[in-house]
C-alpha cells in the first residue's frame, strides 16, 4: 500500500464572518498558492492523495470545506453565488491577496464565478470537468441515471464509480484503485455532507442550468486570464463538448481531454494531469 504525505497533512481552522473554515495545506510556502474548489458531496477527504502529492511537490496547495459543508461550520448555501461568497470569504480570512484556482465540476463553476467577480484575486484557472452553466447547443441529452443517483440520499461505492469513471473494465478498476486511496482519510472523521448542504448544492446546480446560454458565454468572454481547461471524453455527467465550447470563448486557453477517462480525470491520471497543472501555473 502506498504512503501519502497528503494523508497525515493536519486539519487547520480559520475563522471568516460566515464560517469556521476547516482546511489544509500542502507542499512548499512561498509563490501564489493553489486553492483547490470541490465537487458536488465533496469534502476534503474526498480529494486523492495521488494527486495532492503531485500537486503539492512543487506548488503551495490549500484544499477546504466551503461554509456548511463537510467539516466547516455555517449556513449550507444554495447558489453558486453563495459558495462564490464563502471561497472569497475563506481565501480573505487567510490574508491571501492573490491565488490560483482549480476547481473540480461543481468547484469548476465556483471558480469561473470568483475569477469574474474578483479578477484581482485570480492568477491562473484550472477548470476540471466543469460545467458552463446553461445548456450548451448540441450536447447530449442529461443522463437520466446520473440525475438520479445525484438525487439519492446516499450513494454508494459503485454509484461514486459508474459518476467519475468509465463504465468499462479499465474505467471501473480505475475507480476502485481511487477508492481504495481516499479509504484511509474517510476512515477516520468523514464528516457527511448534510442533506441541508447537499440540497443546497443540487439547488445551486440547477440554478446554474438554468441561465441563458448566450449570457452564459458573455460573462465568460470576461475572463482575461489563462485558463487551463481539461476533461474526459467518457465524462458520463457534463459532456466534453462543454469544455471544446468554452475554450473557443476565452482570450488564453487551453484544453487537454483524455480520451479514456469521465469525470474523474484528474484522478484517473493523477500524474499526467498534474504535469499538465505544474507547466500550466509556471509558464
Amino acid at each position: 500500500m502506498s504512503t501519502y504525505l497528503a494523508d497525515t497533512a493536519e486539519n487547520l481552522t480559520i475563522d471568516g464572518p460566515s464560517a469556521t473554515f476547516i482546511y489544509r495545506r500542502l507542499g512548499p510556502r512561498g509563490g501564489v498558492p493553489l486553492v483547490l474548489l470541490n465537487r458536488f458531496r465533496g469534502t476534503i477527504d474526498w480529494w486523492d492523495p495521488a494527486l495532492l502529492d503531485r500537486l503539492a511537490a512543487e506548488h503551495d496547495v490549500i484544499v477546504f470545506d466551503d461554509i456548511g459543508v463537510g467539516y466547516s461550520t455555517g449556513t449550507p448555501r444554495d447558489s453558486v453565488e453563495g459558495f462564490t461568497d464563502g471561497a472569497i470569504e475563506f481565501i480573505a480570512a487567510l490574508g491571501l491577496s492573490q491565488v490560483d484556482l482549480l476547481g473540480w465540476t461543481l468547484g469548476g463553476i465556483v471558480a469561473q464565478y470568483v475569477t469574474r467577480r474578483r479578477p484581482d484575486l485570480v492568477r491562473k484557472l484550472i477548470l476540471a470537468a466543469s460545467n458552463l452553466g446553461g445548456q450548451v447547443p448540441g450536447a447530449p441529452a442529461p443522463n437520466a441515471q446520473v440525475r438520479a443517483i445525484m438525487a439519492q440520499p446516499e450513494v454508494t461505492a459503485d454509484d461514486l464509480v459508474y459518476l467519475f469513471f468509465p463504465d468499462t473494465d479499465a474505467g471501473r478498476a480505475a475507480g476502485h484503485d481511487y477508492l481504495a486511496r481516499v479509504a484511509g482519510r474517510l476512515a477516520t472523521g468523514r464528516p457527511e455532507v448534510s442533506e441541508a448542504a447537499a440540497t443546497g448544492q443540487f439547488t445551486a446546480i440547477g440554478k446554474s442550468a438554468g441561465i441563458p446560454f448566450d449570457q452564459v458565454l458573455a460573462e465568460l468572454e470576461t475572463i482575461e486570464q489563462p485558463v487551463l481547461y481539461a476533461t474526459g471524453m467518457r465524462d458520463a455527467m457534463i459532456p466534453a463538448l462543454g469544455s471544446y465550447t468554452a475554450v473557443q470563448h476565452l482570450s488564453n486557453a487551453t484544453l487537454v481531454i483524455y480520451s479514456d477517462a469521465g469525470h474523474a480525470f484528474l484522478f484517473q491520471h493523477a500524474k499526467d494531469f498534474a504535469t499538465q497543472v505544474t507547466n500550466f501555473l509556471t509558464a
